[in-house]
């Protein structure tokens, strides 16, 4: 795949899964560990791919965070991962995979003692040419639990969907590029339940291909 170049106030979708399919969340405290990736990363001013020890965070919390990316929405799942960021920052995506994908397979094959690569090779990227799209991608990547038949999206708490119904008040996704198209969150949610329908007929109709 040939390298995106990534450039500001342009959204992409970014994602990857594990190596051989294998899970690469496999208890809760990784699906936490990885969103905690997620909100310490996007910072300019914190280099490397280590996460916070815990003394840091106050310190951190005094100054100003400069941003990389908006994160619109995300989805974790056993074995792989779905993002749609926007760059803020000049080689932030960038960067922030960099750091992502750094920290993350080291706390991890630290934990289960093994060695090698997490993931399948590097972060698959696609680049958003047009608002429908960027709906459409909201409501796939926040209905992805469901589409892929783990969980209903609506009760599946790995991804941002619950942030857009209005069910949880987190503060890691900026939300309001993708509501602002719809009457209220109700709306967005028939929207993505049309979504996940379309998106699981056509993944059956392309079962015998893979």
């Amino acid at each position: 795949m040939r390298k995106t170049k990534f450039q500001n106030d342009y959204y992409y979708h970014i994602y990857n899964r594990g190596v051989d399919k294998r899970k690469v969340f496999i208890d809760e405290k990784e699906y936490l560990r990885f969103l905690k990736g997620l909100r310490e990363f996007n910072d300019k001013k914190t280099y490397g791919g280590l996460y916070r020890k815990d003394h840091e965070r106050g310190s951190a919390s005094l100054r100003e965070v400069e941003p990389l990316v908006a994160i619109i929405c995300y989805a974790l799942l056993p074995n792989h991962y779905h993002l749609l960021l926007r760059q803020v920052n000049e080689s932030g995506i960038s960067t922030y995979m960099h750091k992502l994908g750094t920290a993350y397979p080291m706390y991890f094959n630290s934990k289960y003692k093994r060695s090698g690569s997490l993931f399948q090779g590097r972060y698959k990227s696609v680049s958003v040419k047009t608002d429908e799209q960027l709906l459409y991608l909201s409501a796939y990547i926040n209905g992805n639990a469901e589409i892929h038949k783990i969980a209903r999206a609506d009760k599946w708490k790995w991804s941002s969907y619950l942030d857009y119904l209005g069910k949880r008040n987190g503060v890691l996704v900026d939300k309001k590029i993708i509501l602002k198209e719809f009457k209220n969150a109700k709306d967005y949610q028939e929207y993505t339940k049309k979504v996940i329908k379309n998106s699981r007929e056509i993944k059956d109709e392309m079962k015998d291909f893979y």
